[in-house]
């Protein structure tokens, strides 16, 4: 698959580069260009054990390439993920989705042909209903389906692993 990864920090850039070695073509793609340009050089902008050689087998390979402009990643991707930050808010301590909403509306004006959109950010339930809506709105033609890959599961993890209160 051609994979779209919207944010190369713990979570964008760990999967991403998981993901690249399973065989997919993955672009990382942030916007600070001095994190991209540093990833480019090879230096890890954060510390997670085996990351840095992981990321250096798989860019070797071609299976994995880092960018600041989505525009031509996300047309040319099977499976776009949204792995942007949500920190929490001030005052009442929710969490600041404005990251992903503001990627949903990037990612839709780029879509091209059937593609998946994957939220991978640390969400409450229902923001996926919330990124369709907002892709839709932005280009009423998108052949998009959207769907939710929790980071925080844990390997392995299946649906029937977690019981009903």
């Amino acid at each position: 698959m051609r994979i779209a990864m919207i944010g190369a920090g713990y979570v964008g850039l760990v999967s991403g580069a998981c993901l690249a070695d399973f065989g997919h073509g993955v672009i990382c793609i942030d916007r600070d260009p001095g994190k991209i340009a540093s990833l480019n050089a090879g230096r890890m902008p954060i510390y997670e054990p085996g990351l840095e050689a992981l990321v250096a087998e798989n860019v070797r390979h071609g299976r994995l390439a880092f960018q600041s402009s989505m525009r031509e990643a996300v047309a040319e991707a099977d499976a776009v993920f949204i792995a942007v930050g949500t920190p929490s808010r001030r005052g009442d301590g929710f969490a600041d989705l404005s990251f992903v909403f503001d990627a949903a509306r990037e990612i839709a004006g780029a879509l091209s042909g059937f593609t998946v959109v994957v939220t991978k950010s640390t969400v409450p339930v229902g923001t996926g209903d919330e990124v369709e809506r907002i892709i839709r709105e932005a280009n009423p033609s998108a052949d998009v389906s959207v769907a939710s890959n929790p980071e925080f599961l844990r390997e392995g993890a299946a649906i029937t692993d977690f019981k009903r209160p």
